[in-house]
């Protein structure tokens, strides 16, 4: 590990030897530098050291910039303890669901979620998922143009409604729950980095993120009330929710028997975190994997190429998964380079600790970002450049799946529909390159990135294309 800012440690005052990362200023911190350019910013960070301390504004942090350390952080969840600014946000929208909830509530949320997404109901998951894809990209028409994030979002999540829900809702109904879902993913991000005072003062951008959540709320505790009332495993996800049983309920501190299930309160909150934040992530690799390999020409005839020879001409399915390696390594780079939600990430301490050379106190925040560490040429050589052969274990230059690849987290809060994310997204690639060929307009250059590390403004032009 690299320890070049490494001071004098005293015990007296545990944190107060950490250094400051370079170029803030008084009063505001690193917030112009971080405000001005987040990406130039957090790549900058690891040439200073592994551990340091940041501030914007008021809030600080200490960023650590070590995949080590941050393995380290992740493994140790109860003493990093999910929390900060961008997770009490998420709270206003998934509650306590899965990726929000705190140590205390974790395990028995984890064991009773983890039966939805078992390995013998991912075949029927992905029947759901590549019918969709098939129904959506067979509307698609020689030389239309299409926003591309927009398109590749209603796809997964119209996908996510159908493998959680089974098909329950009229289509007005499903149109309706898609928009306000777009409508409060956009919204979160925005919100997060804007004042409190701010988010309260009722702007039309304000009220419309409050109706939307208000009626994302509501669309989900009705779907789940009839679900409750008709308790059939339909092959869904939420059947499978509704069925769990958590045997190590005595854990659990609110005890009783209601602690040996989800409530519905409960329900709501996993249903919409799964909703809203998984079709985000496999949108947003789409949308880059596309563009990445429309960059790549010779990358895109190898795929169209394994895509011909697997498929055969036949509808994608499960059973191609495993010889669709390169789009699976598309898939992975396109990850490593832009992880969703990627650009930063923090836990809040809950016991004093000591992380690296450093003494940590309770009560810090502790932050690290996937995206700059998904970027250091000690793990990645070449890191800016889009290489998925550096996933294939053949190739010499391969990359092992290490402690510096973090798009899905660690440790007990490793995201856990990571396989279900990445299943929908190599054999929706899969799909849409067997039938398709994608180009960025002309005169466009790179696309802006979101605070969510998707691309902005990313229209592609479609030209069909039929199989060797």
């Amino acid at each position: 590990m690299r320890n070049s800012l490494a001071g004098k440690r005293t015990t007296a005052d545990p944190g107060e030897d950490i250094p400051v990362a370079p170029g803030g200023l008084p009063v505001v911190g690193h917030a112009v530098k971080a405000l001005r350019d987040p990406r130039g910013f957090l790549r900058s960070l690891p040439a200073h050291g592994d551990v340091m301390s940041i501030s914007v504004g008021p809030l600080k942090a200490v960023m650590v910039c070590d995949p080590e350390l941050t393995s380290q952080i992740l493994l140790n969840d109860r003493t990093y303890d999910k929390g900060g600014l961008l997770f009490d946000r998420a709270k206003e929208v998934f509650g306590d669901g899965l990726v929000t909830c705190p140590h205390s509530m974790h395990r028995r949320e984890r064991r009773l979620v983890q039966p939805a997404f078992h390995r013998n109901r991912l075949s029927g998951y992905a029947q759901v998922m590549t019918e969709g894809t098939s129904l959506m990209i067979g509307k698609w028409r020689h030389g239309q143009v299409l926003d591309m994030p927009a398109e590749m979002l209603s796809l997964t999540m119209h996908n996510m409604l159908q493998a959680m829900l089974g098909g329950t809702l009229p289509p007005q109904d499903l149109r309706q729950l898609v928009s306000d879902a777009i409508e409060v993913q956009h919204a979160t991000y925005r919100q997060t980095f804007t004042p409190a005072v701010l988010n309260r003062i009722p702007t039309p951008g304000n009220r419309r993120y409050q109706r939307a959540l208000a009626g994302l709320h509501n669309t989900v505790t009705d779907i789940i009330a009839k679900a409750q009332a008709n308790p059939e495993d339909h092959g869904d996800l939420l059947s499978a929710l509704l069925a769990s049983r958590d045997t190590g309920a005595s854990e659990c501190p609110v005890g009783g028997a209601q602690s040996e299930r989800l409530s519905s309160a409960e329900l709501r909150n996993e249903v919409l975190t799964f909703l809203v934040a998984g079709s985000e992530t496999t949108a947003i690799a789409l949308s880059w994997a596309l563009y990445m390999i429309a960059r790549h020409p010779d990358v895109q005839q190898r795929l169209w190429a394994e895509v011909d020879r697997v498929l055969e001409g036949k509808p994608v399915s499960l059973d191609h998964l495993p010889d669709l390696k390169l789009a699976d390594q598309i898939i992975t780079e396109t990850l490593r380079l832009y992880p969703p939600a990627g650009m930063i990430w923090t836990r809040i301490v809950t016991a004093d600790t000591r992380l690296g050379d450093y003494d940590i106190p309770a009560g810090t925040t502790i932050a690290y970002s996937p995206y700059a560490m998904h970027r250091l040429p000690h793990y990645y050589p070449n890191p800016d450049a889009f290489d998925p052969d550096r996933w294939d274990a053949e190739k010499r230059h391969s990359t092992p799946r290490n402690n510096a690849f973090l798009t899905f987290g660690g440790g007990a809060r490793k995201c856990i529909g990571d396989q279900f994310a990445v299943t929908e997204a190599v054999l929706a690639l899969a799909d849409i390159a067997s039938r398709w060929r994608l180009e960025p307009m002309p005169g466009q250059g790179h696309p802006a990135i979101t605070p969510s590390m998707g691309p902005r403004d990313l229209k592609m032009r479609l030209t069909a294309r039929a199989a060797a």
